[in-house]
């Protein structure tokens, strides 16, 4: 199974981002044909550990480790983080462009639930994708099918956006299927 964690924007803050993207030229793109691949919006999410592949038989492991690390954070607050998603930024060149929105607000006890969370899958000795953490939320992987500079003339344009303010208040195991429409399970759930 192809496993990450992840916390997810609610409805709200998902459709103000998107009426943003659309206005971008990479929604522009999209709505012209150009494969942009815009990021779903009923997959919108913060990514805070990337396992990759997990036999089945250690999702138990799996779901020990993150209720232990959901519950310390918990514990350790007196309420859930409140963010928002604002600002943006690009990762690779060419092909590998991606285009992503940055996290404000408590960005950094987001930061700390994804050191809890890898702390506790680390110790389980399950597998973990260990690139630093960078909050961010994925919008579009225009690659070299739009021009760079209209990619980083959306970038610019993202640095000024700021949505609504979101409590994150779980967080999520899902299960990924990789393909041509790609798709993703929630398999388990912890308050934060």
């Amino acid at each position: 199974m192809r496993l990450f964690v992840a916390v997810y924007p609610p409805p709200e803050a998902v459709a103000h981002l998107t009426a943003q993207i659309a206005q971008l030229r990479v929604g522009a793109a999209a709505a012209a044909g150009t494969n942009v691949r815009l990021a779903d919006p009923a997959h919108l999410h913060l990514t805070l550990a990337f396992l990759g592949d997990v036999e089945a038989d250690r999702l138990v492991e799996v779901e020990s480790a993150l209720g232990l690390a959901a519950q310390w954070f918990h514990d350790a607050r007196d309420s859930s983080p409140r963010l928002r998603l604002g600002g943006g930024g690009r990762f690779g060149r060419g092909r590998f462009t991606v285009l992503w929105v940055d996290v404000r607000g408590e960005a950094e006890a987001l930061a700390t639930l994804a050191r809890l969370v890898r702390s506790r899958l680390r110790h389980a000795r399950l597998p973990l994708d260990d690139k630093p953490f960078r909050a961010h939320l994925t919008v579009a992987r225009p690659g070299d099918r739009v021009d760079r500079v209209d990619v980083e003339a959306d970038r610019a344009t993202l640095d000024g956006y700021l949505g609504p303010e979101w409590p994150a208040t779980e967080l999520v195991l899902v299960r990924s299927h990789l393909g041509p429409r790609p798709h993703y399970d929630r398999l388990a759930a912890w308050p934060i």
